[in-house]
């Protein structure tokens, strides 16, 4: 999450009169994450979040978004509900930007994932797995292994600013990867960014699962491998294998992977860890001046990525 752009108290007001949810009475803007305007909002009747969705998200997607998570509430999946309009409509036009207002999910995000937080985790990626399995309409990932060339070459003249040889180490790492990525395993809809701060928890159990703006009909077990990427690793650069038995272990006890899924593991791990370091390169190299959102370290991907290439098979994660 994060605010790119302001909204003008008369323009908020003007909106919110065409819902039935009552007047502001409280409205700040939410830094985290890097992607959409975010906003906290606190009206006479209770708590919401308004979005405004930027950059990366296609305005065509949205209505797929709303759905899907619509979809996974019915489904028993505690995530975000589109609030509808007076008209029945919940996206709409605010501030020059495609806008909705969403549920609020009581619960506060790990700062710093320990084991216990890991196979709950696991068990909610494969549930959400599960309940889109009946959700029919299916979205490309734009941020899948065929967006990651462009948009290496957006940055690639300026990645050695980051790291020696950046450029040229990701580019042969792109090559191999394209060439070794898996095409015959269980897909469905994936989350794809449920990172420590999309999973909220309340009394240690997981109260909610937010932020589907990433999501995307893909590799199931691509999506396991983002949460080994986002969960388990230490703040020095260490895989944690306790972490990652941990997930690995909740995720299989509601969907087992097939064996080929765990033999891809490593070459999926790759690639989940190559698309953040190259979102995050991007952004850490063109975050407009003044935005309120701080860019995170693209380097850090890249230390995860150097490991999975030395993974062999699923042991690498599960000891």
């Amino acid at each position: 999450m994060a605010v790119y752009t302001e909204v003008a108290d008369d323009a908020l007001s003007a909106f919110l009169s065409l819902y039935d949810i009552g007047e502001a009475v409280a409205f700040r803007g939410i830094a985290e994450g890097v992607e959409n305007s975010n906003y906290m909002l606190r009206t006479t009747t209770g708590d919401f979040i308004l979005t405004l969705y930027e950059k990366r998200v296609d305005p065509a997607d949205l209505p797929w978004f709303l759905g899907l998570m619509e979809h996974l509430a019915g489904q028993g999946v505690t995530c975000p509900q589109p609030v509808r309009g007076q008209d029945g409509n919940a996206l709409r036009m605010l501030a020059g930007r495609h806008a909705a207002i969403t549920t609020f999910l009581p619960g506060v995000w790990p700062r710093r994932p320990q084991v216990a937080h890991c196979s709950p985790l696991g068990v909610a990626l494969a549930r959400l797995h599960a309940a889109g399995e009946s959700y029919a309409p299916r979205r490309v990932n734009g941020l899948g292994p065929a967006g990651w060339r462009p948009l290496l070459e957006r940055s690639l003249g300026r990645a050695d600013e980051v790291a020696p040889d950046l450029g040229e180490e990701l580019s042969r790492v792109l090559d191999r990867l394209l060439g070794d990525w898996p095409q015959d395993l269980p897909e469905g809809q994936i989350h794809a960014d449920l990172f420590p701060d999309n999973v909220f928890f309340l009394d240690q159990r997981i109260s909610g699962l937010i932020d589907f703006y990433f999501a995307a009909t893909d590799l199931l077990a691509y999506d396991l491998a983002i949460c080994l990427n986002a969960w388990c690793f230490e703040q020095d650069g260490a895989f944690n294998v306790t972490r990652g038995r941990a997930l690995i272990s909740g995720y299989q006890s509601v969907r087992p992977l097939t064996v080929a899924e765990a033999d891809a593991m490593p070459i999926l791990a790759q690639g989940a860890a190559l698309r953040f370091l190259l979102t995050r390169l991007y952004d850490w190299l063109n975050t407009p001046a003044g935005a309120l959102v701080t860019p995170k370290d693209p380097v850090e991907y890249l230390r995860k990525l150097r490991f999975h290439r030395h993974a062999r098979g699923l042991s690498a994660y599960v000891g």
